[in-house]
């Protein structure tokens, strides 16, 4: 998709609220515990590589994605730090991740199997496949379920341990930004009866997300998967109140292209879903939902010189339109996720608005979209 840099519409990222945050939980953790910073889907829309390397500046030791391609993205870039991809792969794509040291995630032993295979075909290794061992306690997703699964998992990677290496093993919580804390301590006593006694230890044992290090850091063990936290966003939405401060890193700013002086009766937008009950300035602002500003944000608002301004009338695929307390310049600045003039609309206003989630809002802006980075 072609980026729109001839147009007042961008995303401002803020490389020093990144490596706050990040920091902020690194200078938490034990000693010897290490911190990955997960850059999946251009992280998290805020850009991988730039990402990357804040959170490299600010203590991070590796990084997990959730595709190869992600993970050969932050190679290709000159990252040579561990990279741990989440989902699941092809076999036939372990002599690349093996050649490229990307860790893979295995969730059955079939694939393992597979992999070997693939590897033996390949011929001599640089080194071996980095393999971490996932376990499903209660997320329902992937990973192995019962003990004599993952004995036979780790059967077979010690009778190949020449072209795989068991690097690592972990789970995933599914209610860990959750004040209920009753399913959460289900899934650490499935992780415990499933790992209780494991042997060989492998480098890297893992359970905790960003909401698992915020509030059960208890559970931490040596590495943790820093996630919707480094970018500066709580994992419970308002929930539960973070140990320390969070830094939003995304704005989204555009500007007004035009304003114009509508009469009572008058209508905007497609449908006609507006018309005025009275005279008044309307604005328009060039970004829509093929920016990944949704549709259904009809009536709420923008920040225009430090005040609300409602978004009346369907948000157009490229454009939307707001009422204005009076008329303002061309070039007038429009925020619409961030800062202006002491108020502020957060990804989580917008979240609430769409009824959704902030992760869903912040990766949901399109390419199109530019990212500029400060600081």
């Amino acid at each position: 998709m072609v980026v729109g840099v001839h147009r007042p519409t961008q995303l401002v990222i803020d490389r020093a609220a990144l490596r706050h945050n990040i920091h902020a939980e690194v200078e938490r953790l034990d000693q010897g515990s290490e911190l990955f910073m997960v850059v999946k889907a251009n992280g998290y829309g805020h850009g991988a590589i730039q990402v990357a390397q804040a959170a490299k500046d600010a203590g991070a030791t590796g990084f997990c994605v959730a595709i190869l391609d992600e993970a050969l993205e932050l190679r290709a870039a000159g990252f040579d730090e561990p990279i741990l991809i989440l989902g699941v792969t092809s076999p036939a794509d372990a002599p690349l991740m093996a050649a490229e040291g990307i860790s893979a995630t295995v969730a059955a032993t079939d694939w393992l199997v597979d992999a070997q295979a693939y590897l033996d075909l390949a011929g001599t290794l640089a080194a071996p496949l980095h393999v971490h061992l996932g376990l499903d306690t209660g997320m329902g997703r992937i990973g192995f379920r019962t003990v004599p699964e993952l004995t036979t998992a780790i059967d077979f990677l010690q009778a190949h341990a020449t072209t795989l290496d068991f690097e690592g093993i972990f789970t995933h919580f599914s209610t860990a930004d959750s004040p209920d804390d009753h399913y959460f301590r289900q899934q650490v006593a499935k992780w415990h009866a499933l790992t209780d006694g494991l042997k060989p230890r492998p480098r890297y044992v893992h359970v905790s997300n960003s909401a698992t290090s915020l509030w059960h850091a208890e559970c931490n063990d040596n590495m943790i998967r820093f996630g919707v936290s480094g970018y500066g966003l709580n994992p419970s939405g308002t929930a539960i109140k973070p140990p320390y401060p969070l830094q939003p890193a995304m704005s989204l700013t555009s500007e007004l292209v035009f304003t114009k002086r509508i009469a009572a009766g008058d209508s905007v937008g497609y449908g006609a879903t507006y018309t005025a009950d009275q005279a008044e300035w309307v604005g328009t602002v060039p970004i829509g939902y093929a920016d990944g500003y949704e549709r259904r944000l009809q009536g709420f608002h923008v920040l225009i010189d430090g005040q609300f301004c409602e978004i009346i009338g369907r948000v157009c695929m490229d454009q939307l339109m707001v009422r204005l307390p009076h008329d303002y310049s061309r070039g007038t600045k429009v925020t619409l996720v961030g800062e202006n003039h002491g108020a502020e609309i957060t990804l989580q206003d917008v979240a609430d608005y769409c009824e959704t989630i902030h992760y869903e809002v912040a990766c949901g802006f399109t390419s199109r979209l530019p990212r500029q980075y400060r600081n």
